[in-house]
């Protein structure tokens, strides 16, 4: 903002320029501007308000308004004098009048800040003057300002979706508001000693001049965007005009008025040079005022240009997130370049996917993602609504813009073409918004790519666009096309690495054999949104189940991709029944296959719900808890920690933990336990103590630990696995000794239908794995070696038949022949059963298969 001239002592205002002649007289003074927040701490500081109180924007920002400003009197009490050892400081001396606005001149109460009337709390615009604190200026002090001003105020409460604020309108009555008392208000011997001046109120509608603050009182608040100080313009003029009310008799608006600019006065001095020159048909001297007057101008062109890039610079560009830029990028052009923006993007680019592929052509789907305005409001709500997606034909400026990646300027739209334009949007009548109005329609685009294009319109009243805004808009529209690209390839990159991980995380289910799981997981934050932790549930034979959560050193694509090469690892050697520590040995070698880089810490467990047991080995991972279903308490198990899995030439130790029906199992990440400037123990501690807490469902013991642990401002991803070790009862297993001869085949098949009829399945199940159990035993007697072979049955969520011998050598699916007599057994277990395998054992190898329990048979688990 130029520098403002301050008006002479007891001078009277000019009249505005755009003031129209016979206009009613208005009372344009210099303006101080403060907001303050619902905590008494100022918020806006205007360049009016350092002029008059003397203190910079600085040094006022976030202070208490009582300590700055003599108007803190209206929020707080009035103090009085205090002898100092400099003399007597005085009080701040407040008279303050709240208005209600009927129109009725006795419907108003003047209040006193005194210590018998406590100051009012404005719950109602409020006006006044006040003095400010100090001494007045001693007789005789010649032009040395005075130290004691008096000022005028107009106190506004703003409402709103936001906190409760208060503005501060204040003028010194001292010199200009006197000076515009004689001359709106003197009436005989009344103006020539001076006319009563005082601050107020008019009811809206009663008196004209609202118009004007609405469309000045913006530049004077260079610090709130265009439709926050709108918002609080439409209070203003809601609750009443300020005014300033002379004598009794008259109010005059009150407008804000910072005199001429030096540089205005330039321009109109050369301006009248010309003039006079051309007059006295002085060729040399007009074309030297001419010419220099034309400097002048496209100087400040220039000027005004690059202040208005550097603000949209400013405004642009803050956040990487792709629906924050665009609104960014279209308030940074309303009001001061346009007055409506429209911005669209092609579907690519909305959707975060890849680069938009090829040129667009007549089919393209745009899709309006923003449209910012300073017309009265909803007024293009309706009518073009955000979200809507539509292409546009070849004979409309938008298709030449985002074909030909030029801005094209319609210096205004005549009727038949805004008749054209109105006919693409079918039954919204768009017509009376765009006829008649100046536009520049400008591309959005990067590397040469058009990602989209901005519609720009003035009012009617406002100059047209010119090839000088052609220009503007151009840069503009490559700074803006440069913003959204670096915005749309984060989110692309973002949704890549999210897909990613997401695919590769698992979905759990909530309850396997023997045991519930509840698992949690949750992102890293911005800087670390994609990582490497992982969980997984295994189901493994014999009604097992692997219990693995890991964490790869690192975030983003590249820790991710290791953890999904590292789960498919583990998932492929669970598969083969591997030892706990065996498997992280085979994890180990992997990594140092893959590269030098791979490092990740893991914790893998098998549980055993008919042996009751937990085997357990660690590869550099945080221990797990143990809740003891006894007592309830919990502790950390004692494992051999082991090294991280890529380190190498390191061994894994398997270690064997009892376990009852009803405890429960915690593993986790370090993320959840490791807090910035603390001891990983207390960590560990606090999860020992969250785990603890009773819960009646996992999900619910879950979030418990989630929520006394998960800090606001951690930076690494959460992996959480709780399981609830249920166990199966020793009435749900049965097994059978068997000689490994023939006669025992029709001896299984009697055991297994006896055993399925106490347990309630004969009826579903009896015939067919009688069958598959004749057909796996039939296999062991004529293949396998050794003199004894076992058979087992459980019963838990399905129901698992083990046939176990002393051959390590696995069966093989084999396709026979219609003449073979032999090779068709395993081929009836793959049809009939729900799943079946094959795994080695210590002393041979266990041949198995599942069938899916009826519905309303499936046993059900005890309540812990």
């Amino acid at each position: 903002m130029a520098d403002e001239p301050a008006l002479p002592e007891g001078g009277t205002p000019p009249r505005h320029p755009e003031e129209p002649a016979g206009a009613p007289p208005s009372g344009r003074l210099p303006l101080a501007v403060v907001v303050v927040d619902l905590y008494g701490l100022v918020s806006h500081w205007s360049t009016g308000a350092r002029r008059l109180f003397g203190l910079s924007r600085e040094e006022a920002l976030g202070r208490s308004a009582a300590d700055l400003l003599p108007i803190s009197g209206v929020l707080d009490d009035v103090g009085t004098p205090v002898e100092t050892a400099g003399g007597v400081a005085y009080p701040t001396d407040i008279v303050h009048t709240t208005v209600r606005l009927t129109g009725d001149e006795n419907d108003r109460t003047t209040v006193f800040g005194t210590e018998e009337q406590p100051p009012l709390r404005l719950a109602e615009p409020t006006t006044g003057r006040f003095y400010t604190s100090g001494p007045p200026a001693a007789p005789g002090a010649g032009a040395a300002p005075p130290s004691r001003l008096d000022i005028l105020y107009w106190a506004v409460p703003l409402t709103g979706p936001g906190p409760l604020r208060l503005l501060v309108l204040a003028a010194d009555a001292t010199g200009p508001a006197r000076g515009l008392a004689a001359r709106e208000g003197g009436h005989g011997s009344e103006a020539s000693a001076g006319a009563r001046i005082a601050a107020g109120f008019a009811p809206p509608g009663t008196l004209p001049g609202g118009a004007e603050l609405a469309r000045r009182l913006p530049e004077i608040m260079p610090s709130m965007n265009p439709r926050e100080s709108g918002d609080i313009t439409e209070q203003l003029l809601a609750t009443g005009y300020p005014v300033l009310e002379i004598s009794h008799r008259d109010r005059v608006p009150l407008v804000p008025d910072w005199g001429v600019p030096r540089r205005v006065e330039r321009r109109s001095r050369l301006l009248r040079a010309a003039a006079r020159a051309r007059a006295a048909e002085d060729e040399e001297t007009a074309g030297a005022a001419e010419a220099e007057l034309g400097s002048e101008l496209e100087y400040a062109a220039v000027r005004e240009r690059l202040e208005f890039f550097n603000e949209v610079s400013a405004a642009i560009g803050t956040s990487l997130d792709l629906g924050r830029t665009i609104t960014e990028v279209s308030r940074a052009v309303v009001p001061r370049f346009t007055d409506v923006a429209g911005t669209y993007l092609r579907e690519q680019v909305v959707a975060g996917e890849g680069f938009p592929d090829g040129p667009p052509d007549a089919a393209t789907l745009w899709h309006r993602v923003a449209v910012e305005h300073n017309d009265e409001p909803g007024r293009w709500d309706d009518v073009v609504p955000v979200g809507e997606s539509m292409p546009f034909p070849v004979h409309t400026p938008f298709f030449r813009c985002m074909t030909t990646g030029q801005p094209v300027l319609v210096e205004r739209i005549a009727e038949p073409a805004a008749r054209q334009i109105a006919a693409q949007f079918e039954k919204r009548d768009i017509f009376p918004l765009i006829n008649g109005r100046s536009m520049l329609v400008v591309p959005l685009k990067a590397r040469q790519v058009v990602l989209g294009f901005m519609i720009l319109l003035r009012h009617r009243s406002r100059a047209p666009f010119n090839d000088m805004d052609r220009v503007t808009g151009a840069e503009l529209a490559a700074r803006a096309g440069l913003v959204l690209d670096n915005a749309r390839i984060y989110t692309h990159q973002e949704n890549v690495a999210e897909t990613l991980q997401d695919s590769m995380l698992p979905r759990v289910r909530p309850r396997m054999a023997g045991c519930d799981i509840a698992t949690r997981y949750l992102p890293g934050t911005r800087l670390g949104r994609i990582g490497g932790d992982w969980f997984d549930t295994i189901r493994l034979p014999g009604s097992r189940t692997a219990l693995v959560v890991g964490d790869v050193m690192g975030h983003g694509l590249h820790a991710a991709a290791m953890m999904g090469q590292l789960r498919t690892a583990v998932q492929t050697m669970a598969a083969m029944d591997t030892e706990p520590a065996q498997l992280l040995r085979g994890l180990d070698d992997l990594a140092q296959r893959l590269g030098e880089h791979y490092l990740a810490t893991c914790l893998y467990a098998v549980y055993d719900p008919v042996r009751g047991e937990l085997r357990i080995a660690n590869a550099g991972h945080i221990p797990p808890v143990v809740v003891r279903a006894a007592d309830g308490g919990s502790a950390l198990l004692e494992l051999p920690t082991g090294a991280p899995i890529g380190v190498g030439r390191v061994a894994f130790e398997t270690v064997t933990v009892p376990v009852e029906p009803g405890d429960r199992l915690v593993m986790c990440t370090d993320g959840l336990v490791e807090v910035r400037g603390q001891d990983i123990g207390t960590g560990l501690a606090a999860l020992c103590e969250s785990a603890a807490h009773p819960a009646a469902a996992m999900d619910e013991a879950c979030d418990t630990v989630i929520r006394a642990l998960a800090a606001a401002d951690r930076k690494d991803d959460v992996a959480l696995l709780m399981a609830r070790l249920n166990g199966i009862p020793a009435g749900d297993v049965a097994r059978w000794p068997l000689e490994r001869t023939a006669r025992e085949v029709p001896r299984a098949r009697r055991l297994v239908r006896e055993r399925l009829a106490r347990w309630d399945l004969a009826g579903a199940l009896g015939d067919t794995a009688a069958l598959l159990v004749s057909e796996i035993l039939t296999n062991a007697v004529r293949h396998a070696r050794g003199g004894t072979v076992a058979l087992r049955l459980v019963r838990a969520d399905a129901l698992l038949c083990e046939i176990s011998d002393e051959d390590p050598e696995l069966p093989k699916l084999a396709e026979a022949g219609a003449a073979d007599e032999h090779g068709r057994g395993l081929a009836v277990v793959s049809a009939l059963a729900r799943s079946w395998g094959t795994s080695r054992t210590a002393r041979g190898k266990t041949v198995w298969f599942e069938l899916a329990l009826p519905a309303r048979r499936r046993h059900p688990r005890p309540a812990r």
